[in-house]
């Protein structure tokens, strides 16, 4: 069975991402054939292409979380509207990936959608989501009365951040890289929003906690601002780091770092956290529970065509971007 889907046969720039028809494989006894509706866009989609989350046979598809229709399923019924976040299948010499009309997956992985919740938004919240939900949750138990530092603020994984520690009664301070996006972030419930090349981060959140620094920085950057995040932790609180969209983190001196406040470190990745499917399930639910009372909104900032990921991309690297993407086969 053919299906178009996005293909890459070297990594690079977006332009290395092409429209191609790829092969389909038959589905196994606890598989799923499924047909795409909506495609999330993610940080990790730009680190696959770029190379920087390995990938082992080239030509490849691409992309982790989609919403889709089931057919020929094992535990789903056929027809159910699932969604998914994780890797791919191979056929025809292609990883296909979500960035595609179709494809299969094991049957296990899937997460059926409640009847109120439309495919984009699913699309849209699944891997985000979960990520916050266990940024909140198990990497630190994020509980009312706690100051937090959240980069990128206004980002997709960011707005859903915004609103849920809000509704947690946590302050979060939060950076953003526009006037724009700074009231964007103050309406999602950031209580205070630092513009990043226009303020000083470290000065910034010193003032704001008044010399005390924060309880947890949530780190997505990487590179940039590496040390005056690190800077800003209270003693005996907690840096993670879930992400590297401006590159790869410098290597640094645990003992000098560690010296004058013993803060705790973390790298933080879903496949770790999402490693059980009883997790991921569980994870799912307090998710949509919170999308479902109001708490979280799922802000869908821009979408494209599946066929222009390319365009997609650029707009995602030149942030110019908000809330999440979602990408239409």
């Amino acid at each position: 069975m053919q299906a178009n889907a996005i293909i890459f046969h070297k990594h690079g720039a977006p332009s290395v991402l092409k429209w191609e028809s790829a092969e389909v494989p038959r589905p196994g006894p606890k598989d799923a054939l499924i047909r795409h509706t909506a495609v999330g866009l993610n940080m990790s989609d730009v680190y696959t292409r770029k190379g920087i989350y390995g990938v082992t046979q080239l030509p490849s598809g691409i992309g982790y979380e989609a919403a889709a229709v089931g057919r020929n399923v094992g535990n789903v019924k056929p027809g159910d509207r699932v969604a998914y976040t994780g890797g791919g299948t191979y056929g025809g010499g292609h990883l296909v990936g979500a960035y595609s009309e179709m494809r299969v997956r094991p049957a296990e992985g899937l997460t059926k959608l409640p009847r109120w919740m439309d495919e984009r938004t699913a699309a849209a919240c699944l891997s985000k989501g979960r990520t916050v939900q266990y940024l909140f949750n198990r990497t630190h138990k994020l509980k009312k009365g706690d100051v937090i530092l959240f980069h990128s603020a206004a980002g997709g994984v960011g707005s859903i951040a915004s609103q849920w520690a809000k509704a947690v009664g946590a302050t979060m301070i939060g950076t953003v890289g526009s006037a724009a996006k700074a009231r964007l972030a103050k309406r999602l419930g950031c209580r205070h929003v630092i513009e990043l090349g226009k303020q000083d981060l470290l000065d910034e959140v010193m003032r704001i906690t008044k010399g005390q620094g924060v309880d947890v920085v949530y780190d997505s950057l990487g590179k940039d601002y590496w040390e005056p995040s690190i800077a800003c932790v209270k003693r005996l609180g907690l840096f993670a780091n879930f992400g590297m969209s401006s590159g790869k983190p410098p290597d640094f001196n645990l003992i000098d770092v560690g010296r004058d406040k013993s803060i705790y470190f973390t790298r933080t990745t879903s496949a770790n956290y999402m490693h059980l499917d009883a997790d991921r399930q569980a994870s799912a639910r307090q998710l949509f529970r919170m999308i479902r009372s109001g708490a979280v909104d799922i802000n869908i900032g821009q979408t494209f065509a599946l066929k222009d990921a390319a365009k997609a991309h650029r707009a995602l690297e030149s942030r110019q971007t908000t809330g999440s993407t979602v990408l239409i086969p």
